[in-house]
């Protein structure tokens, strides 16, 4: 079996793949290629899967093309989705496109001769020198409606399964335009697989047989599993909904880290199998290692530190590393201050606050602070019995009863953090 099918074996990224895939693969340097949609402008987690199944390939000697819908996503997958996309403006549209290309372009080799050198491409470049009338006569006549409506993703969709409510032509065409793309880089740049997710089957196909019926050529499938959590429930998604991103002023470094860092022991040995690029023999130590001594959550910080740096870099990660321990009694208050506001809410997310005004923090007795101005304490006489047990701290650093802010002590220029004892925080900020 081909090395780069066998890796996603192991690694359980392997799904399903049309007969004669292996065999291409084990006969030359293939070049195959995985489309990202620019829905937003940046990627988010859910598409770290596709990224590291393009960068395997290219480590096996296949060359790897990473296409940015320029035109898809005016459209609109309809695989697996409930509801109809929202379209996008061109201009809208167009911004996206360039947050993708300069996002894909740190996770791949686009550099120096070699020949498995990754690429990049906008599908919007060729769709827009084709008319709709050019469309229906050279494509859309070497596929039947028949074999478009048996897909899973149509007929889902048309049975009003789970409330859904039919579908548009405009997204009835998207396996057609995928199709295209695929016929296109065929006969353009050589490529002779597609990849994706298991829920792209039923486009790639519609990929290969137009291939086939256009350019009487062959072409492959290969997909991957949707990956989901050891209990079923929805991954890549914060218990609020939200998306955790790869662009760092939507989702920081330090959010992201613990994203993997809390991942539970089953789903970390999945985890560290589908993101990394650690060997067989090491993750099988690592997670031999950590059953040995679960408390120490060694398995979740490797997972964490691989991802994060990869996505990253080293010293977004060390610092994401800082932070997490902030809580937790091992920081300094250099540590403490020198947080990007982002990553402080972050890291005290949860954690009690109140908005003062600043001259109610700025020359203000510790004891007033602690008690009437913040209601962090329930009284003056508790706030002098904490100072004098020493048990009061201000940004990390601890305080006596003759203590009061001044300017300086503002992280950011509006925060300042109460302490009591190791784990009790209170945040004030300034409004």
């Amino acid at each position: 079996m081909n090395s780069f099918i066998e890796e996603l074996k192991w690694r359980g990224l392997f799904s399903d793949m049309m007969p004669g895939t292996d065999e291409q693969l084990n006969k030359e340097m293939t070049t195959a290629y995985i489309g990202f949609d620019p829905t937003a402008d940046s990627l988010h987690i859910g598409s770290l899967i596709q990224i590291k199944i393009l960068a395997h390939f290219q480590q096996h000697g296949h060359k790897p093309i990473a296409l940015v819908g320029g035109a898809t996503g005016m459209i609109g997958d309809p695989s697996g989705k409930s509801a109809e996309r929202n379209l996008l403006d061109e201009e809208t549209l167009l911004h996206y496109v360039d947050c993708l290309q300069n996002q894909l372009s740190r996770f791949l080799n686009f550099e120096g001769n070699e020949a498995n050198k990754a690429e990049l491409v906008n599908n919007y470049d060729w769709m827009k020198k084709i008319s709709f009338l050019d469309f229906a006569k050279n494509v859309g006549k070497n596929i039947t409606v028949n074999y478009m409506m048996a897909k899973d993703s149509v007929k889902k969709r048309l049975s009003g399964e789970a409330g859904i409510d039919g579908m548009s032509f405009t997204e009835f065409t998207y396996q057609l335009i995928q199709g295209y793309d695929f016929l296109h880089l065929y006969q353009n740049n050589g490529v002779k697989l597609q990849m994706g997710g298991s829920d792209q089957w039923g486009n790639i196909t519609t990929g290969t047989e137009l291939i086939r019926r256009k350019a009487q050529g062959e072409a492959f499938a290969l997909t991957v599993p949707l990956i989901t959590k050891a209990d079923g429930s929805k991954f890549g998604k914060s218990e609020s909904g939200e998306n955790y991103w790869l662009d760092k002023k939507k989702t920081s470094p330090y959010k992201f880290y613990q994203f993997w860092r809390n991942a539970k022991d089953v789903d970390a040995e999945r985890f560290i199998k589908f993101y990394t690029f650690l060997s067989k023999e090491e993750i099988e130590n690592l997670i031999a290692e950590h059953k040995t001594a679960e408390h120490e959550w060694k398995l979740q910080k490797k997972l964490a530190e691989e991802i994060t740096v990869w996505v990253h870099g080293r010293e977004e990660y060390e610092r994401a590393v800082k932070a997490s321990e902030i809580l937790f009694g091992k920081s300094t208050s250099e540590d403490l201050v020198n947080l990007d506001e982002q990553t402080f809410l972050d890291v005290f997310d949860g954690v009690p606050q109140k908005e003062i005004a600043k001259s109610d923090i700025l020359g203000v007795n510790i004891v007033d602070l602690l008690s009437e101005k913040s209601g962090f304490l329930k009284s003056k006489s508790e706030a002098t019995r904490e100072l004098k047990g020493n048990a009061i701290s201000v940004n990390k650093e601890k305080v006596n009863d003759v203590y009061t802010a001044n300017e300086s002590d503002l992280i950011n220029g509006k925060f300042l953090v109460l302490q009591k004892g190791k784990r009790n925080y209170f945040i004030m900020k300034v409004i």
